[in-house]
């Protein structure tokens, strides 16, 4: 059974996520998309609620299961017993920074592969940060998430504003 892990912070999945997620579950018998505990990061939303925006999006592709982790990517391969870690592509930017990782990795454990897949060129330039920004200025994320997490982004910045404005 080929086995492959999608990691990444998923704060919040993006229409660009989710291109990858359906290609690669495409080739892959199961895709273990794994929601990653940053502790150098401060998420907009917590892992449980990662997770279950990820279980609420992706509940039509049925060989998709969504697991949180945290700690070394191989560890969590080695784990899951998964044979392929697969990292989406935007820019070359963003393959000098994963051919090191899947570099490393292959250093930790030779039996597991990275395969890159690079999104599709409507979402080329589409992060979770940038949704991020655009929905704290108020501005229409509708053409970057899927619909179910344009109202969850919506709240968590409003009650996030709310809860600066206390504090001051």
């Amino acid at each position: 059974m080929l086995r492959a892990i999608y990691p990444g912070s998923f704060d919040p999945v993006t229409f660009g996520h989710m291109d990858i997620i359906r290609r690669s579950s495409a080739i892959t018998e199961e895709l273990i998309v794994g929601v990653l505990q940053n502790k150098s990061k401060i998420p907009l939303f917590s892992v449980e609620e990662r997770v279950r925006m990820l279980k609420e999006v992706t509940k039509e592709i049925k060989n998709v299961k969504i697991v949180p982790f945290e700690g070394l990517l191989i560890d969590f391969a080695r784990e899951v017993e998964a044979k392929v870690i697969v990292r989406g592509l935007r820019a070359v930017t963003d393959f000098e920074y994963e051919l090191q990782m899947a570099q490393t990795n292959h250093k930790l454990n030779p039996e597991i592969e990275t395969m890159f897949m690079t999104t599709g060129l409507d979402y080329s330039y589409l992060s979770s940060s940038v949704v991020r920004e655009i929905a704290a200025f108020g501005g229409d994320i509708s053409q970057f998430v899927p619909e179910s997490v344009i109202k969850q982004v919506t709240e968590k910045i409003k009650g996030k504003k709310i809860q600066e404005k206390r504090s001051e």
